[in-house]
């Protein structure tokens, strides 16, 4: 964990992934943990908003939203945004976000899918609302470790107070890989989500 702790990716990086292919992190059939803990994250409800911390083109969005669910998602890559768009064909229409410089929203013409182009710390409850469950499926463990504490701060200010929380984190040595993934012990998640 010491030698991840000053380890940091910038958003270009990040970028620069989806613009090269180099994905690996990208599941083109949707997670299986997802799909095993659904009734935990959707508790019997139905008609929830279900937002995607930095989201990519993750096939969990259109099934969720097919299911009748708002989905709402942030990613810094317009690529990999469009791509979502592209290959679930679906029509969308794009316009800017006045409270964040340079940012977007594209919104799917039905509606229900909502992806905001920008840092996700440029978000806040006043410009996305709050939500009744969030799907955390690479999030926590590629944000930069110095901002973990931010991220999780942010998670929580964008919560109902009844909303469910998916997350899944990577075990393995830190020593022998730097990251991202990065590895977040299980004390640790305990102490930032309380």
């Amino acid at each position: 964990v010491g030698a991840q702790q000053e380890r940091e990716v910038t958003l270009q990086e990040w970028q620069s992934k989806w613009e090269t292919g180099k994905i690996g992190f990208h599941k083109e059939r949707g997670h299986p943990l997802l799909q095993k803990y659904l009734d935990v994250l959707l508790n019997g409800r139905s008609g929830l908003r279900i937002f995607f911390p930095l989201c990519g083109k993750a096939v969990e969005m259109k099934w969720l939203a097919d299911m009748g669910h708002t989905v709402v998602g942030v990613e810094v890559s317009e690529q990999a945004l469009k791509e979502f768009f592209a290959e679930h064909s679906l029509p969308y229409c794009e316009e800017p976000v006045p409270e964040i410089a340079g940012a977007k929203k594209l919104q799917s013409t039905s509606g229900n899918i909502v992806l905001y182009c920008c840092s996700i710390y440029d978000l806040s409850s006043s410009i996305v609302g709050r939500f009744d469950g969030v799907w955390d499926r690479g999030a926590l463990v590629a944000v930069n470790p110095r901002d973990r504490q931010r991220y999780v701060s942010l998670m929580i200010t964008l919560m109902e107070k009844s909303s469910s929380y998916l997350l899944v984190t990577v075990s393995y040595d830190p020593n022998k890989h730097k990251g991202p993934p990065f590895y977040v012990p299980e004390s640790e998640i305990k102490s930032l989500f309380g």
